[in-house]
């Protein structure tokens, strides 16, 4: 087990070795291209220029340039915007990934606990109205666009119904930090976290209840049933482990994505300044330094959430600890 973890652990730093390599020569070798106008951004000087082809080391080898920049990006953490009048882009997106992790980590609470039971009771009573109600539920949410939902939310928790009993406590839109008042971050961030959890109860409600119905049918499950275990505890001990596999597949790459800017629209109907939102501004802006800085953000999150779904297969699956 160990082995295989040593050996994960550097398959992930070699493929983060290669997306580093590869964002550096989309972005900066790319032949007949500038990357000293880039980063200067529209109508720079040339004294501006020539000192961006000096910080940067273009003037100098490519892997001199490739070494530089990754310095400034991991280590000194001093890389600029000189489209923003050089702000530092670094303090940019760890001021905006703690909005974005608020975001998505309350909605993936909300969504993996709703769908685990949406999809168990599901399975639990195949073929039964609940079943049919639950399934016709999941495929209404799936299909609801999530700027829609956010925008029917706000209309009426923040215009037509916002002095009723009911949502008189929703604040304006906007992000307050944990640390300013716990309570104003959970007033603010319950609403977006049910819009952005809707959609994927739906999907992983569906996916968990066809996984459950196939493994029920295993003979693992048969021998199960055969010692007297009751059903309940064939299903959710034995049943659900198991089919938890494809969940956990999901989940890792669904929840990566979203904390790496995925969760844009939700972001942007609920005014929350988070990773999505300002990565859309800097490429509006053609601001070269933090739109890498967001790439390389959102790659290390993808290619570590990878990681973690490889580790939880071999817990939850025996057969993919034991290389079957």
């Amino acid at each position: 087990m160990a082995g295989a973890f040593l050996r994960r652990l550097g398959q992930t730093v070699f493929v983060l070795f290669g997306i580093s390599v590869l964002v550096f020569a989309v972005f900066f070798a790319t032949p007949g291209a500038d990357p000293s106008a880039r980063i200067a951004g529209r109508g720079a000087s040339p004294e501006t220029l020539a000192a961006v082809r000096h910080e940067y080391g273009f003037d100098r080898s490519m892997p001199v340039q490739y070494a530089m920049l990754m310095k400034k990006l991991f280590i000194t953490r001093d890389l600029a915007s000189f489209v923003d009048r050089g702000e530092r882009v670094i303090p940019e997106v760890l001021h905006a990934a703690p909005v974005t992790m608020s975001l998505v980590g309350g909605a993936a609470v909300i969504w993996v606990f709703a769908s685990v039971l949406m999809g168990t009771l599901a399975a639990a009573t195949r073929g039964s109205l609940l079943d049919r109600v639950l399934m016709i539920a999941g495929l209404i949410g799936i299909s609801l666009p999530v700027f829609w939902l956010g925008e029917v939310v706000n209309l009426f928790t923040q215009s037509r119904l916002h002095h009723s009993w009911a949502f008189s406590w929703v604040p304006g839109l906007g992000y307050v930090p944990f640390s300013t008042s716990p309570i104003g971050w959970f007033k603010a961030l319950v609403l977006p976290w049910c819009t952005l959890a809707v959609l994927f109860v739906g999907i992983y409600g569906r996916v968990l209840r066809a996984d459950l119905v196939a493994t029920m049918q295993e003979d693992f499950i048969r021998t199960a049933r055969a010692k007297g275990l009751s059903p309940a505890r064939v299903l959710l001990r034995h049943g659900l482990r198991t089919s938890m596999v494809t969940f956990v597949s999901l989940f890792g790459l669904d929840f990566a994505q979203l904390v790496g800017g995925g969760a844009l629209l939700t972001e942007v109907v609920f005014g929350l300044q988070g990773v999505g939102r300002l990565t859309y501004q800097a490429l509006a802006n053609l601001d070269l330094p933090l739109v890498m800085a967001t790439v390389m953000y959102s790659a290390v999150f993808v290619v570590l959430a990878n990681a973690l779904v490889d580790i939880l297969y071999a817990v939850l699956d025996p057969r993919v600890r034991d290389g079957r």
